[in-house]
C-alpha cells in the first residue's frame, strides 16, 4: 500500500479505519505525518537532535500500543502531549541521576559536570579532601566511612564504637563544616 494514494485521507479517517479493523498500516500512513512535529517536540524539550530522534521512534512505539487500548478523538493534541510527557520524563530521569552523583561524589556542593574542566574538578576534589582532614577526628572518620567507603550508619557506628546518634551527629556536623570549609577556602 502506497501513502501517495491516501495523502487525501485525514487523520480522523484513519483513526477510524484502524479502530475498524485495527491494522497497523493505517498508523503506517498516520504517524509519518507527525515526524516533524514531533521531532520539534523532542528538540524543545531535550535540545539533543540524536536524542530527539530516538526519542521519537521510542513515542511512535508507544503510540502504536497505546491507540489499541483508547479511542482517540483528536490525534494531534493526543500525539503531543505523549510527546511532551515522554520529553519530560526522560528529563527528570536524567536529573535524578546527575543529582544522585554529584550527591555522592561531591557531598552536597553542586557543581554542572558540563562546565568544569577536568582540572577544575580535580583541583575540587583537592580542596575537598583538605576540608575533610580540617575535621575534627571522629567528624572525619564518620565522613570518610559513610560517604567515601559507602558504610551504612549501622557499619559506622560498628566499626567506630559510636552509637548512632553519634554517628548522625558526627555526619551531620561534619557535612555542615566540609560546606562551610569548601566555600571559605
Amino acid at each position: 500500500m502506497q501513502p501517495e494514494k491516501f495523502n487525501h485521507i485525514t487523520d480522523a479517517e484513519l483513526l477510524q479505519k484502524f479502530y475498524k479493523d485495527h491494522d497497523n498500516k493505517w498508523l503506517g500512513i498516520l504517524l509519518p505525518r507527525y515526524t516533524l512535529l514531533l521531532l520539534g517536540v523532542c528538540m524543545k524539550y531535550l535540545k539533543n537532535e540524536e536524542e530527539s530522534r530516538d526519542c521519537v521512534q521510542q513515542i511512535f512505539l508507544k503510540v502504536i500500543n497505546e491507540l489499541h487500548k483508547y479511542k482517540v478523538d483528536y490525534f494531534k493534541s493526543w500525539i503531543y502531549m505523549i510527546a511532551k510527557n515522554h520529553c519530560l520524563m526522560k528529563l527528570r530521569d536524567q536529573k535524578n541521576k546527575i543529582v544522585e552523583l554529584n550527591q555522592e561524589a561531591t557531598i552536597g556542593i553542586n557543581f554542572e559536570t558540563d562546565k568544569i574542566s577536568i582540572v577544575e574538578k580535580d583541583l575540587l576534589l583537592q580542596k575537598l579532601e583538605a576540608a575533610i582532614n580540617k575535621l575534627n577526628p571522629d567528624q572525619q572518620q564518620c565522613v570518610k566511612l559513610f560517604y567515601l567507603e559507602k558504610k551504612s550508619y549501622s557499619e559506622v557506628a560498628e566499626i567506630t564504637g559510636f552509637t548512632m546518634l553519634q554517628v548522625k551527629s558526627y555526619l551531620q556536623n561534619g557535612k555542615r563544616n566540609l560546606k562551610l570549609l569548601m566555600e571559605i577556602e
